[in-house]
């Protein structure tokens, strides 16, 4: 979808892209249990060739149901697990190769400028280190603040996520989950990266305190100039702060667009199932639910064809016989479906 040129190795973009990951593949090996050997059974196809591109400055949404293969990605993204194929480019940069090479300090300057925000926010503290300890650390680590500065830009990542100066002095259990979560998107801040992943960042959260996270996400882009890529199953949110979305099932994106028009005009039957099953806060609206029938195939054995084909309501003797390719139905909507 992103125009560019390889050139020895580097990505030549010649448009706004941030992000381009190309054909990546991610299989995890299954052993059988043995007393003194094992022996691989099978792989379970978590992310399964698949491509796509995220501009600078926008938000760019990943969803699906679980073990569709979300985080896998996203973990590959930033190479804290190897892929198995594939490539993913950061400004035009070999992802992959830079974190292969011996250049330590390559590899840092890489970590600065791409970081994770996790889906637990007191499970991604350290319980044992103030809120100040918290987001110094990655000054001890990376260097790029003088020491005699650290108090003055601790309290000013403080302030940018709403938080005030004494809170620095305080423990993680004596924050509310929101909170919590301010301060690591705080930490996360403290490396002055360009690109976050927000990884279910409020999934954890009261419903009256997601809002006030996705806010905040937003308007740190408009002041910073952030790209996310957003992970979620909750097509709420994702609608919310996305400006493109691309939906995942079995390791395999069915379909991408424009948030607006992924909405308002899903081509893709799943697509349209996750749709239609989110709530409405009306009582009295009228809603159409499109409940898909069986279960999830396993991501060992993932059906031929099309993988949704089995739950699918409009599957025909094609679907299982044929893979559908992502293709541009206009306005660059893409979707995978054979009767889209």
């Amino acid at each position: 979808m992103a125009k560019h040129q390889l050139k020895g190795g580097k990505k030549t973009l010649t448009n706004s892209d941030l992000i381009t990951v190309e054909n990546l593949i991610k299989y995890f090996p299954v052993y059988s249990r043995g007393v003194l050997l094992k022996k691989q059974v099978g792989i379970v196809h978590a992310v399964d060739n698949i491509s796509f591109n995220i501009k600078r400055k926008e938000t760019f949404g990943l969803v699906g149901e679980s073990g569709c293969g979300k985080t896998t990605t996203a973990r590959v993204i930033l190479n804290l697990i190897e892929p198995t194929s594939g490539e993913a480019f950061f400004e035009g940069e070999n992802i992959f190769e830079k974190f292969q090479s011996s250049n330590k300090k390559e590899k840092l300057k890489l970590r600065r400028e791409m970081q994770l925000i996790f889906q637990n926010p007191y499970g991604s503290l350290d319980p044992r280190m103030t809120v100040f300890d918290i987001i110094s650390e990655p000054f001890v680590i990376h260097k790029h603040v003088p020491k005699s500065q650290w108090k003055e830009k601790v309290y000013e990542l403080l302030e940018l996520v709403g938080l005030e100066e004494y809170h620095a002095e305080r423990y993680p259990h004596e924050f509310s989950g929101g909170q919590r979560q301010r301060i690591c998107i705080a930490r996360v801040l403290a490396v002055e990266p360009k690109f976050l992943i927000a990884d279910e960042p409020v999934s954890s959260l009261d419903v009256s305190i997601r809002a006030q996270i996705l806010n905040l996400l937003g308007e740190l882009q408009e002041r910073i100039g952030l790209t996310y890529l957003y992970i979620s199953h909750d097509l709420s949110s994702v609608r919310q702060i996305s400006h493109r979305v691309a939906v995942m099932y079995l390791g395999e994106i069915v379909e991408l667009a424009d948030t607006d028009e992924l909405f308002k005009k899903p081509l893709q039957p799943y697509t349209k199932a996750l749709i239609q099953a989110v709530p409405i806060p009306d009582p009295k609206a009228k809603t159409m639910k499109n409940v898909l029938s069986g279960e999830v195939p396993s991501p060992i054995n993932p059906p031929s064809g099309c993988r949704f084909h089995p739950r699918c309501p409009i599957a025909t003797e094609k679907c299982p016989k044929e893979k559908p390719k992502l293709i541009n139905k206009g306005h660059a909507h893409y979707v995978a479906c054979h009767y889209a």
